[in-house]
């Protein structure tokens, strides 16, 4: 028995770890307790040294001291504010008319609303229960098909794992040792690739399949001019103007941030994108402003409405957003001034109460606490596992997969997918990806691109059943019996499970398709990443030559005093001592050495 356990120490760990998860333990006394019990098993095999846990202490303060994580309640706190102030029910009413007119235009609003509160609270459950209670009843009001209806849901509320500032990514860079800013800009062209891809499939709906995403009757639109216009010519003119000015500003970024930033390299595609659409924002509030405070009325209701509800969302996301990927703020900091705004715009809508902060404290603090233990109950087990050379146990695994890079890439995404419908994303970001990290880094794949495909592959883990949790939050909010619509008074009959779990089939293979996109196609995640400065070893060698050429000619080195030792007695000396005599007197003749030798 002894025998078999030091030879397969690593396996019955990892199977002991299994056992603990599925007799109900919570996940991050289960990883502390595996570790902690077959590390003593491990001393007493004398397989390790009996001092093992002296250094376990200086891990754990080590987590405590993560400035990245920081990140984590901050961006929490910024969502729940935002979410307890009403934001969603407005945002859904407001671009839900713009919207309705159109078939599948419901549908369209769902899509962007939860593209908006991804990107602002940042949490799957208040989006998918907001977009339930709010959208659900419209949508089955006005005749949409109920798979449909359910999946789009669903599927927007879970856009919160994919778009920057995601709670996934910033874990993700921990685990990886990335950094949360390349993490986000990497992020950022594939999340806004899936919220097309989502509004791309709705309108195929609507073209093919008409009757199951009607367009919302005269009677619903609310917004009317009162000559009847509906004042969707007046938003398409301040979209056309605002546009234009975000385009112009795109043509002059460089010359106005690289001298403020004093940087010489090309500015990033995500950088200008961020700062065109502030620029754009921004004017499009200013001339609502104008026209509501002098009573101008050369925007509509509509017009109006869309910028005083839209704008400031956007224009928090785009102010946090631009900030890191200026370089200006830390993905930390760039969270605290979200909060910070977060709590301006609930003042300015006037829902901020000592009970919505004391709330959104509240539950700021859990998330945080559950982050934190898991992360330390994933450090004292990668401890133990690591000591037994787990990790290159995990590395043999994968030695004998076909295909290099892309066989590793397609086992690890199946293998993800499968972890998914059964285990929470922040438990395989904290238990499989620290195993795989070493691998791929060994494969020589770019941990950014490698992040970014697990962000994508982990956001289908909310909608796979059995335990997808988006479902579970429709399900909650969802009608479960039949009732009365209190607008059109028709009989409408509940929302069962089944529809539920059928809505999410065609998303999930959108978001696999997206996966694939990635997989095959890293330039959209690492073409917005800073490149890196390629030296090339001739010209370092010409400016090292040159360098010494200007010490040669200094001067002032003949003044310098002598600090050479006196030569032996027989006038010799050995290589070593002149060698080192050489590099202490000239620094860059030991780092020319150096480069020769590493040739």
């Amino acid at each position: 028995m002894i025998e078999f356990l030091t030879a397969n120490f690593v396996p019955v760990m990892f199977t002991g770890l299994l056992v603990f998860l599925l007799m109900g333990f919570p996940v991050s006394f289960s990883l502390a307790a595996t570790g902690l019990f077959f590390g003593f098993i491990g001393m007493e095999l004398e397989l390790f040294p009996s001092n093992l846990f002296q250094a376990l202490p200086l891990r754990v303060f080590g987590i405590m001291q993560n400035d990245t994580l920081l990140a984590i309640p901050f961006f929490t706190l910024m969502g729940i504010i935002l979410e307890r102030s009403r934001m969603a029910e407005d945002l859904l009413e407001t671009v839900g008319q713009v919207f309705g007119p159109l078939r599948g235009g419901v549908g369209i609003a769902v899509v962007l609303v939860g593209a908006l509160l991804a990107a602002t609270t940042g949490v799957v459950a208040a989006s998918v229960i907001s977009m339930g209670l709010i959208a659900m009843p419209i949508m089955l009001r006005y005749g949409y098909n109920r798979t449909i209806a359910t999946g789009t849901i669903t599927a927007s509320g879970t856009l919160a794992q994919a778009l920057p500032p995601s709670l996934v990514l910033i874990v993700l860079a921990d685990q990886l040792g990335r950094s949360v800013g390349d993490m986000y800009a990497g992020a950022l062209i594939p999340g806004l690739a899936l919220v097309g891809l989502y509004l791309t499939f709705i309108i195929l709906v609507a073209l093919f399949k008409p009757s199951w995403v009607p367009a919302l009757p005269v009677e619903a639109r609310i917004y009317n001019e009162p000559n009847g216009s509906s004042g969707h010519q007046s938003l398409l003119a301040l979209l056309v103007l605002c546009a234009a000015a975000g385009y112009g500003w795109s043509q002059m970024h460089e010359s106005i941030m690289n001298p403020w930033l004093e940087r010489e390299m090309p500015a990033p595609g995500d950088e200008i994108f961020i700062l065109s659409m502030t620029i754009s924002a921004f004017l499009a509030l200013a001339l609502a402003l104008v026209n509501k405070l002098f009573g101008i009325g050369l925007l509509s209701r509509l017009t109006e409405r869309v910028t005083f509800v839209l704008i400031p969302p956007l224009v928090l996301i785009f102010l946090v957003l631009g900030t890191i990927f200026l370089g200006v703020a830390t993905p930390t900091e760039g969270g605290a001034m979200g909060a910070i705004g977060a709590l301006i715009m609930a003042g300015a809508r006037r829902t901020l109460s000592f009970g919505l902060l004391q709330q959104a404290l509240e539950n700021t603090t859990k998330l945080a606490i559950f982050v934190l233990f898991i992360l330390i109950g994933s450090t004292v087990f990668s401890f133990t596992f690591n000591a037994a050379d787990g990790h290159i146990w995990v590395e043999h695994l994968f030695d004998k997969l076909p295909g290099g890079q892309m066989g590793f890439l397609l086992f690890v995404n199946a293998l993800v997918f499968v972890l998914g419908m059964f285990i929470d994303f922040f438990e395989i970001a904290f238990i499989v990806v620290p195993l795989l990290a070493p691998v791929a880094e060994k494969l020589d794949i770019n941990l950014i691109w490698f992040g970014i495909i697990l962000a994508m592959n982990l956001q289908t883990s909310f909608l796979t059943p059995p335990f997808g949790f988006a479902l579970f939050y429709l399900r909650s909010v969802a009608a479960r019996n039949d009732y009365d619509d209190v607008v059109t008074g028709q009989r409408i009959p509940a929302v069962t499970t089944a529809q539920i779990y059928k809505g999410s089939i065609a998303f999930i293979i959108l978001q696999v398709i997206m996966v694939a996109v990635i997989v095959f196609k890293p330039g959209i995640v690492t073409g917005n990443l800073d490149k890196a400065m390629k030296v090339d070893d001739a010209e370092v060698l010409d400016m090292l030559n040159n360098m010494q050429d200007l010490q040669s000619d200094d001067p002032y080195g003949s003044d310098e005093p002598s600090t050479a030792e006196e030569p032996a007695a027989d006038g010799s000396a050995s290589e070593a001592e002149e060698g080192a005599s050489e590099a202490a007197d000239d620094p860059t003749k030991a780092l020319e050495d150096a480069l020769k030798k590493a040739e």
